[in-house]
């Protein structure tokens, strides 16, 4: 017999707690842009987030339609009524402050893109 048995059989877990809350955070930011009337915020998207350990702070990486700095700015007005809703929604002890990020992955997927596209492969012959 063991001298020390194995005493949790918990399996392997895919995400440490970070990653759980990051993806909480997507979802109540997504869901309670849906609810926001604000033209600035169509076809706005909430990409990712990440929160540091403390869970003090949150990078929210947003895209939408409209240019960068109106996007941001919109973002930025609707802080306060998207932090409630976190601590609504939640059971977090702490809301982190959301910092506003734009994503810019989809712009250098683009621009790599357009360098594939633009590139002349001569032909084997």
């Amino acid at each position: 017999m063991a001298r020390h048995p194995q005493r949790h059989n918990k399996p392997n877990r895919r995400f440490d707690r970070s990653d759980r809350v990051n993806v909480l955070l997507t979802r109540i930011l997504a869901e309670e842009i849906e609810l926001i009337d604000d033209d600035r915020l169509d076809l706005a998207s909430i990409t990712g987030v990440e929160s540091d350990r403390d869970l003090t702070k949150a990078k929210v990486y947003i895209t939408g339609i409209v240019d960068d700095e109106t996007l941001l700015e919109s973002f930025n007005d609707h802080r306060n009524r998207l932090q409630q809703a976190i601590g609504n929604r939640s059971r977090l002890r702490r809301v982190p402050q959301l910092n506003f990020l734009i994503d810019e992955t989809g712009k250098s997927a683009e621009r790599i893109e357009k360098i594939l596209r633009d590139l002349e492969i001569p032909s084997d012959e």
